[in-house]
């Protein structure tokens, strides 16, 4: 049977799956534009059921896709573990409108980069996050910081894949209620935005995404406003760290930005040094936690 056969006959079991869980839809992850061509000329028999999850910047208008599928969600196109871009995709999904934080759905994707789907996987999002695969949707879609909170995860999750310069980074990114953030932290280098305009610390403009990947590998957080706005970088969160016995594993940069998120309203994104995983925390808990593959850092 012909590979192109193969990812057909893949697509058609994984659609039976949904008809047959009663699933909403399946989400098909596609890698590029030559996937999508693929996929837009393949004899499929049921596409309204089809959501593509394609990456953010692939070279195809969603006008186009869509005359293919159900919907389309943009995700972020790093390389991270099969089941983070699972949950990242449905956290595109939700933001969109595509599926609920309570849907029940499938997914078929291959491993990042390569052109082959292997893996069906089948999500009740009611039941399918635990307090090892922590997921809370509702915890960030309701946020006035969403949008920062999005553009933050892309940054963390560069940092965490590909390190700086081949060597690992860690570091702490807290985003919204910046005055309170402000107050219950201090400089401990040199604040490198300070003194800069507004529109020229927004984290939606490629140089100042450069910089945060470069002065990730100072000591200190990275203070973000609700709106986007670098306040600033090295700061010592002086909340006090969380303790509790569930984050054991954890350590003072995990704890730290724990108990910033009880102290004040805001949201803390860790990358972790040591795995490159990517850490939420909101009211001292952890909502989500995202994995990098780190198979392109060089050592």
């Amino acid at each position: 049977m012909a590979a192109k056969d193969q990812q057909i006959l893949l697509v058609e079991n994984a659609l039976d799956i949904v008809q047959g869980t009663g699933a909403e839809k399946l989400f098909l992850f596609l890698n590029d534009a030559a996937e999508c061509r693929w996929f837009a000329k393949a004899q499929i028999s049921d596409r309204q059921h089809i959501v593509l999850v394609v990456p953010k910047l692939i070279d195809i208008r969603d006008a186009e896709l869509k005359k293919s599928c159900a919907a389309v969600v943009r995700s972020w196109s790093g390389n991270q573990t099969r089941f983070s871009r699972i949950k990242y995709a449905f956290l595109h999904g939700v933001i969109q409108g595509v599926i609920r934080p309570d849907s029940r759905l499938v997914c078929l994707l291959g491993p990042h980069g390569k052109p082959h789907l292997d893996t069906i996987t089948i999500h009740d999002l009611k039941h399918s996050w635990s307090e090892e695969y922590p997921f809370d949707v509702e915890a960030l879609i309701h946020n006035k910081a969403f949008h920062t909170i999005m553009a933050v995860i892309d940054i963390a999750l560069d940092i965490g894949a590909l390190g700086r310069e081949g060597k690992s980074v860690g570091t702490i990114f807290v985003i919204g209620d910046s005055d309170a953030v402000m107050a219950s932290s201090r400089q401990v280098v040199f604040n490198p935005f300070r003194g800069y305009p507004k529109k020229e610390r927004l984290i939606t403009l490629p140089q100042v995404v450069e910089s945060l990947k470069e002065l990730a590998k100072l000591d200190g957080a990275i203070v973000i406003s609700s709106d986007g706005v670098v306040e600033a970088a090295g700061r010592h969160l002086e909340a006090a760290p969380v303790a509790e016995k569930k984050f054991g594993g954890l350590g003072a940069r995990h704890r730290s930005a724990a108990g910033m998120t009880r102290k004040t309203d805001a949201v803390a994104i860790v990358v972790s040094e040591s795995t490159g995983k990517v850490t939420l925390f909101k009211h001292g808990r952890i909502v989500a936690t995202l994995e990098p593959l780190i198979s392109r850092r060089v050592v």
